[in-house]
């Protein structure tokens, strides 16, 4: 019998597995977890309370910062959730270049994940392939956004301005392309006994446990739970498209990465189907007044963003500021469930636990 003392360990706030400024504070008995404490807080700015002071178009490029990964499906929520307040109806073309700008989004944020999730396991050439796929499409958003991090692109009423010549023919090229690299993905890691032995029958939780702690997107999906937003409660021009909601059965961390890497293809599939459909020609904005006051009332939107559900409630009383707004985070959400997760695991499961959730800082803290 050995004996053990515990013993605190903190992971974070400035640690490669937390990617930022995350604090996880673990009680071990030996390398036990018995206790586990996320501390929060590091990153907050206040975004819903400095929203009530600025107008809703100058809100935007606040939306890019809560999630650094999928600053286009923010840009959206927000805007959407104006657009229902005002009834204002989006022309066809911007339309089609919000679809198309979000699941390029989408794609590379779940490549980030895949990079860095391999990475923190111990697999350096997985994070090199996924950034070399990630940095075609920041290009893509590069050139019709001006921004490759924070695009600041959507606008109440539609998009900036129009898509760059040409541009749309790239999107229908990287298609193909990226779906030739999801096989090359399948072939180095997703058949590696050594990468399935760290995940699968780790961080388990049943149907019943997703829904209980407001888990969505892939956390939730994991679990057999086929909802999506974008079919089930469709927004935009989703409901144009054919694609899948992808679902797994186990609720393990496996099944997680199942469920994020068959989603890229999902992606693809409206990416190929929203190139060829988009008008040649129409405007990028509707009839938008130029100082923009939604009535007096309040609208509660919500869609699905790489991490789960993500809502922008607005209270609004007719003036050009919100007079409140509060976003439901999904990174908030899913980060509930951890410590549930983490008790009772051997401290060499942290890494493929906590990397499987996939928490974006920026909508933890707000």
């Amino acid at each position: 019998m050995i004996r053990t003392e515990e013993m605190l360990l903190n992971v974070g706030p400035q640690h490669p597995s937390t990617h930022g400024v995350f604090r996880l504070v673990l009680k071990l008995d030996g390398e036990m977890i018995i206790e586990a404490t996320p501390v929060i807080g590091y990153l907050h700015r206040g975004t819903e309370k400095l929203a009530e002071n600025l107008q809703f178009t100058q809100i935007i490029p606040y939306t890019d910062r809560m999630d650094y990964l999928a600053a286009m499906t923010n840009n959206y929520v927000l805007c959407h959730a104006v657009e229902t307040m005002m009834n204002i109806e989006i022309p066809e073309r911007a339309e089609y270049l919000r679809v198309i700008t979000m699941e390029l989004g989408r794609i590379a944020s779940h490549l980030v994940w895949w990079g860095t999730y391999l990475l923190d396991l111990g697999a350096t050439s997985p994070f090199l392939y996924a950034f070399r796929e990630r940095e075609m499409i920041i290009n893509l958003l590069n050139e019709i956004s001006g921004g490759r991090l924070t695009f600041n692109y959507m606008r109440v009423g539609g998009v900036k301005w129009d898509a760059p010549e040409g541009w749309i023919e790239k999107v229908k090229e990287f298609v193909p392309y990226m779906r030739e690299q999801l096989k090359g993905y399948d072939q180095l890691v997703t058949g590696n006994e050594i990468f399935l032995n760290r995940v699968k029958g780790i961080g388990v939780y049943t149907k019943e446990e997703a829904l209980n702690y407001s888990l969505s997107g892939a956390n939730l999906r994991c679990t057999g739970v086929k909802w999506d937003l974008r079919k089930d409660e469709p927004y935009s021009i989703y409901d144009r498209f054919e694609f899948d909601s992808i679902t797994a059965e186990t609720g393990d961390a496996w099944a997680r990465y199942q469920v994020r890497l068959q989603e890229i293809e999902e992606s693809l599939k409206i990416l190929e189907q929203a190139a060829d459909q988009i008008p040649a020609q129409g405007d990028m904005i509707g009839k938008v007044p130029k100082i923009i006051k939604p009535p007096q009332g309040e609208a509660f939107v919500r869609i699905e963003s790489p991490r789960g559900e993500i809502g922008c409630f607005i209270a609004s009383n007719g003036k050009k500021e919100p007079y409140r707004l509060k976003f439901r985070r999904p990174s908030f959400y899913n980060l509930q469930i951890l410590p549930k997760l983490l008790v009772g695991q051997n401290m060499a499961n942290l890494i493929a636990i906590l990397g499987a959730i996939d928490i974006v800082l920026g909508e933890v803290d707000g």
